[in-house]
C-alpha cells in the first residue's frame, strides 16, 4: 500500500517537473520567436523594394564579421547577445525619445544632387584632425559604462580605432584606466571629462591625461543635471541596483555573461574610484554617485580655469545654441563639438545637423567644429562635412561592432563607414568631402524631390569656405 501510494505522488512530481520544463522551453521559444520577428522586419527605408511583405528583409545575426554588410547588422548581432539592461542603456533616450528620433531624420531632409561624366578614379576620403592626419573625417565618441557590454571594451575601442587609424575619446566614466588605453599601440587619445565632486577631482584627471599623453582634451557640458531616460529605469529596482526581472534576464544571454561578469567581474570606474566615498564605489552605486554630484554650477568660469591648467588642444562638447559657440570662440578652447549627448539629456532638442550649417558661417576658420548624432551610414558622414563639419564624432555605430566582436568588430564598423562614404563620393561625383560644399546637397522641402527642385523650393547649400577649405579663392566670413 504505501508503494502504491507513493507512485501518484512521484507522478504527479514529475509530471510538474515535466510542465515546468514545457514552460519554460515554450518562454523561450517564444522570446526567440519575438527575437526572430523583430530580426526579419524590412527596413521601414526600403519599404519599396517589396511587394506585398515580400522579399521579407532580414539583418544578419550570426558570429561571420564579413557577413556584417552595413551598421544594422552589427547593431542586430548586438541586441541578439546583449540582455535587456544593458540594451536599453546603450540604445535609449530620455523621456519620449523625439531627440533620439530627430537626429536620424535630420539627415533625411537632405539629399545629394549628383554629377556625372566626371572623372573619380583618383578620389580621396583623407582628412586634417587637429593638425593630424586621418584616413577619414571620423573620431569614435567618448561612451561610458561600456564595460556593461564586454570586459576590456574601452582599450578594444582603442585596438579598433588605431587600426582604422581614427582618434578615440576616452570618457572619464569608462570601466579601463586611462593608463592601460594610453598602451595601445598606435592609438590617438583624447579623454573627455565630466566635471563632479570638488576642483581637485578634474585638476588630477586633467595631471593623469597629461603623463599619459592625451593629444586633446574634451569637456562635455550638457550633463550636470542627469537626463530622464525612462526605458533605462524601468530596468532597475533602484538607482544602485537592477530588478529581479532583470538580472534573470541575464541568465539567457550566455555569450555576454562569459565575456563580460564571468570573465572579468563587475565593471568599475577605475579612472573615479579614488574619489568615491567608501561603500559607493560599486558599478551602479558610484554610476549614481556621481551623477548628483556632478555641480550645476559649471559655467564659463570653469572653463577658464580648464583652458589655463590644460595647454593642448581643448574642446566644448554638448553645445547647440549658436550663442554658445560664439561664447566659444572668445574663450580660447579650440574647437566646440555639436551634439544632444545621443538624444538622452533634454527631449525635444534640436539636432546637431540642423545647427550646423549656422556654427559654420558663425566661427569660419577660426576654431575646429564637429558633430555628433544619429550617424549610421557613410553617407551621413558625408552630408555633415558637406554641411560645414571638420569631422563627426560617432558612438552608437563602433559600439554595436564592440559588442558584436571587440576589436574586430569596431574596426569593422568604421570600415563599413569608410567604404560607404568613399563609394558614395564617387556616385556624388565628387573627389574629396570638401567639394560637398559646393552644390551637391540640397535640402528637401517635403514632397517629390524633383517637383521641389523644379519649384525652387529647395536650394543648393553652398556655405563660405573656411580652415582646410582656404584653396578655394574666397576669405572666411568675420
Amino acid at each position: 500500500m504505501k508503494a502504491r501510494s507513493r507512485i501518484p505522488s512521484v507522478s504527479l512530481a514529475s509530471g510538474a517537473a515535466l510542465l515546468g520544463v514545457a514552460g519554460a522551453a515554450l518562454l523561450v521559444l517564444a522570446a526567440r520567436r519575438s527575437r526572430r520577428a523583430g530580426e526579419t522586419d524590412p527596413n521601414r527605408n526600403t519599404e519599396l523594394a517589396q511587394l506585398e511583405g515580400t522579399p521579407i528583409r532580414r539583418y544578419y545575426t550570426g558570429r561571420n564579421l564579413n557577413r556584417a554588410v552595413s551598421i544594422a547588422d552589427l547593431r542586430a548581432m548586438t541586441h541578439k547577445r546583449l540582455p535587456r539592461f544593458a540594451l536599453e542603456y546603450l540604445e535609449g533616450g530620455a523621456e519620449d525619445e523625439q531627440t533620439l528620433l530627430r537626429e536620424r531624420r535630420a539627415f533625411a531632409d537632405w539629399r545629394f544632387c549628383p554629377r556625372t561624366l566626371v572623372d573619380v578614379s583618383h578620389r580621396t576620403l583623407e582628412a586634417e584632425i587637429l593638425g593630424g592626419g586621418a584616413p577619414m573625417p571620423l573620431i569614435i565618441a567618448p561612451t561610458g559604462l561600456n564595460g556593461v557590454f564586454r570586459g576590456r571594451a574601452d582599450v578594444e575601442l582603442a585596438r579598433g580605432a588605431a587600426k582604422a587609424g581614427v582618434p578615440f575619446v576616452q570618457s572619464t566614466m569608462s570601466n579601463d584606466a586611462l593608463e592601460d588605453v594610453a598602451k595601445v599601440r598606435g592609438v590617438r587619445h583624447w579623454w573627455q571629462l565630466y566635471v563632479f565632486g570638488g576642483d581637485e577631482v578634474w585638476r588630477a584627471l586633467l595631471d593623469r591625461a597629461e603623463r599619459c599623453g592625451c593629444e586633446a582634451l574634451v569637456l562635455t557640458t550638457n550633463t550636470q543635471i542627469f537626463g530622464d531616460r525612462e526605458w533605462q529605469k524601468r530596468t532597475q529596482a533602484a538607482p544602485d541596483r537592477l530588478s529581479v526581472l532583470s538580472a534573470l534576464e541575464t541568465l539567457r544571454h550566455p555569450a555576454w555573461l562569459a565575456g563580460t561578469v564571468l570573465r572579468h567581474g563587475m565593471p568599475s570606474f577605475k579612472n573615479a574610484v579614488e574619489f568615491l566615498p567608501e561603500g559607493r564605489r560599486g558599478f551602479f552605486a558610484s554610476s549614481a554617485w556621481i551623477r548628483t554630484h556632478q555641480p550645476t554650477s559649471l559655467s564659463w568660469d570653469t572653463v577658464r580655469r580648464i583652458r589655463e591648467r590644460w595647454k593642448r588642444p581643448f574642446l566644448l562638447k554638448g553645445l547647440l545654441s549658436l550663442e554658445d559657440v560664439r561664447q566659444a570662440l572668445d574663450s580660447g578652447v579650440d574647437g566646440v563639438v555639436l551634439s544632444t549627448h545621443g538624444g538622452r539629456q533634454l527631449d525635444w532638442s534640436v539636432p546637431a545637423l540642423d545647427v550646423l550649417s549656422a556654427a559654420r558661417r558663425l566661427v569660419g576658420d577660426r576654431m575646429a567644429l564637429y558633430m555628433t548624432g544619429g550617424i549610421r551610414r557613410g553617407t551621413d558622414l558625408l552630408k555633415a562635412i558637406g554641411l560645414g563639419a571638420d569631422a563627426v564624432m560617432v558612438g552608437r555605430a563602433p559600439l554595436y561592432g564592440l559588442c558584436a566582436a571587440g576589436a574586430a568588430g569596431v574596426e569593422r564598423a568604421l570600415e563599413i563607414l569608410r567604404r560607404e562614404a568613399h563609394d558614395a563620393l564617387g556616385l556624388i561625383g565628387a573627389t574629396s568631402p570638401l567639394e560637398l560644399r559646393r552644390g551637391f546637397l540640397v535640402r528637401a522641402a517635403g514632397g517629390d524631390l524633383p517637383l521641389a527642385l523644379a519649384e525652387g523650393a529647395a536650394q543648393p547649400f553652398q556655405p563660405e569656405p573656411h580652415g582646410l577649405w582656404r584653396d578655394r579663392g574666397t576669405a572666411p566670413p568675420h
